[in-house]
Formats: C-alpha cells, structure tokens, sequence
C-alpha cells in the first residue's frame, strides 16, 4: 500500500509556492534597484551616511552606489523568470546579510548620540530604496527577505522555472544524443 503525498508537500512540489516567493522577491528588489539607479546621488550619499566604505579611492564609494542597484534588478530580473535561481538568492541573501548589521550599527550609533532615543523609536532613511523607515520594522521585513531568499535558494523545485526548462531540454538533448550513438539502454 503505497501512501499518497500529503496536499502541502504537493503544492511545494508543483512549484507555484516557489513561483510566488521568487516573483515577490524578484518584484521588490526590481522596484528598490530601480529607485537607487534613478537617483544615484542620492543612493551615493546614503551608502557614505553609514561609513563602511573609504572616501578614497573615491571608486570604491561611487563604485558601489553605481554597481549595487543595477546587481539588484539583475538578481530580481533572474529571479521573475526563473534563471540561474541559486545564484540570484545566493546575492540577495548575502546583500541582507551585509545591510542589516549595516542598519543596526546605524542605528546604535544615533541612540548613542542621543540616549534618549529609544530603539522603536529610531526612524532613518536607510538607502534602501523605500524612504524613511521605522527601524525595527525595517529589520523585520530584511529578515523576512533573509528567509524568502534561503527558502528560494534551497528549493528542489524548478517547474515553471526558466532553470527546469533548460535542465529538461539539456536532459532530453542528450538522451537523443545517447541514442543516436546507439548508446541508449545500455
């Protein structure tokens, strides 16, 4: 008696949960990359706001504010369509992974300046794209982006994925391949 699988393991399976994760994800890091290319000063001003980066070489600084917005419409771009996946989570992930201890440290710094400012009170315009932000909602949503992108990264699924196609079509060329060499079913 073989056991059917559950509904939920299913769905996963179907790939469409991974289709709306990686949509959204892709959506929201378009959206925010397209905002920091428009107004690359403004980005620029931002990423020398939390002093991370030398103001010489002034490359690295105007470096970084020109490359990272365009870094993100790719990954999000890579993500809607369902190309090279595993790496575009992979950046994403490892992008949240520097930007949040890059806003607590932010963070840190103004409540010591000002030891009356309470941590949920702490309000900035972090460059992130999305104006100014109450900080430990802010923290909140990166952490949930954290997650969507290593449940993307680590998905089996790539049905309805531009990297399924091409594993199937790869997988097909070769088998005709095998068979034309009259290898198949050996």
């Amino acid at each position: 008696m073989s056991k059917s699988p559950s509904t939920v393991r299913r769905l996963l399976d179907s790939g469409v949960v991974l289709l709306a994760l990686r949509v959204f994800l892709g959506i929201y890091f378009i959206r925010t990359g397209i905002v920091k290319a428009l107004d690359p000063t403004d980005f620029l001003k931002s990423v020398h706001l939390y002093g991370f980066l030398p103001e010489n070489p002034p490359f690295l600084l105007n470096g970084t504010a020109i490359v990272l917005p365009y870094l993100e419409v790719v990954c999000g771009l890579a993500l809607v369509v369902g190309a090279w996946l595993r790496g575009a989570a992979l950046q994403i992930g490892l992008m949240l992974v520097v930007f949040m201890p890059a806003i607590l440290l932010r963070t840190a710094a103004m409540m010591q300046a000002d030891p009356a400012l309470s941590f949920f009170d702490v309000k900035f315009d972090c460059g992130c794209g999305t104006g100014v932000e109450i900080i430990w909602i802010k923290m909140l949503k990166n952490s949930g982006l954290f997650l969507l992108a290593l449940m993307v990264l680590f998905s089996r699924s790539r049905l309805l994925c531009l990297d399924g196609w091409r594993t199937r079509r790869q997988i097909r060329m070769d088998s005709n391949r095998a068979g034309d060499l009259g290898l198949a079913g050996e």
